[in-house]
């Protein structure tokens, strides 16, 4: 099982800087996976949780290709319909070439209605355009000339290089946690990436909901890559009041044994608290990501050497 780290592109500690330190963190700890956030239009209930200014996530991402040498990149996630499918596989093919193929598409549908409607993009039609893109986006990827015809996009004869490296495709990783989320993940995706999330649901709902789904689709279970909480405490945090990933380091370190008994490919650890306004300062995650690289995970890190 591999283990990621969702690094801030936004907030008000945010900069290049900090971006390259989170990265080269990353990387030097031994994680496996860097991913970035998504937001286009940041309207105020998008402000409330995710506080400007946001990094584009396709410009950061092909910038760190060029400042890491092994660790992926990816996105958790890009939000679908904000943008025009032959452009958003363009830029990603394009950065997965940066990237040397390590390029990992996180990919989610939206929640704000407003950033919406600055967007011009229609909010309840939302999980049907995301159908049709990623239905399209697979085209571009797969084929040198490539055309779709669906309910919201047409295209014809669009010639797609430069092609991704990693054959067929960069891997799709489909965020979300209802049932129409997981109908996607089973028929577009490579992935299942549920974030914030509980033990025993994942368990005992989500996990058997898949297979049921994928069963009914005729399709294989996608693969499970989790995004969980990180928040490491001094005393436990009661298993019937916390996420998986918040608690002590042995709490944590059943959390990830449990979710690689599941069937886990990737964790990703979720860098961002509750409070908007801890985003100011990066050092206590970043202290919180080197005890658990020695204490729980034993990655083969350089940086505490």
């Amino acid at each position: 099982m591999k283990v990621g780290v969702n690094l801030l592109n936004w907030g008000p500690g945010v900069s290049p800087d900090a971006m390259a330190r989170w990265a080269s963190l990353a990387e030097a700890l031994g994680y496996h996976l860097v991913m970035i956030s998504d937001h286009v239009a940041p309207t105020p209930d998008v402000v409330a949780k995710y506080p400007a200014p946001i990094y584009d996530p396709f410009t950061t991402l092909g910038w760190l290709a060029g400042t890491t040498r092994t660790i992926e990149l990816g996105t958790t996630v890009i939000i679908l319909p904000y943008r025009h499918p032959v452009h958003r596989a363009g830029v990603r093919a394009t950065v997965d070439r940066l990237s040397g193929g390590g390029l990992i598409f996180g990919v989610g549908v939206g929640w704000s209605m407003p950033e919406f409607e600055a967007l011009g993009v229609q909010f309840r039609h939302r999980g049907a355009i995301s159908n049709d893109y990623l239905a399209a986006i697979k085209k571009l990827w797969t084929s040198d000339v490539a055309s779709h015809s669906g309910p919201f996009v047409s295209f014809k004869d669009v010639h797609t290089g430069p092609r991704p490296l990693r054959a067929p495709h960069p891997p799709i990783w489909v965020g979300g946690s209802s049932d129409a989320a997981l109908r996607r993940a089973v028929r577009y995706g490579d992935a299942w990436h549920p974030n914030r999330v509980r033990m025993d649901w994942l368990r005992d709902t989500g996990l058997p909901k898949l297979a049921k789904i994928a069963a009914a689709e005729g399709k294989p279970v996608p693969a499970f890559c989790p995004r969980i909480r990180l928040q490491l405490t001094d005393s436990p945090v009661p298993d019937d009041q916390r996420l998986a990933g918040q608690g002590t380091l042995d709490q944590m370190r059943k959390d990830l044994e449990g979710l690689e008994s599941l069937g886990a490919a990737y964790v990703l650890l979720d860098s961002a608290g509750d409070d908007p306004q801890t985003t100011r300062h990066h050092e206590p995650v970043w202290r919180m990501l080197a005890t658990l690289a020695e204490r729980v995970l034993d990655l083969p890190h350089e940086a505490l050497r």
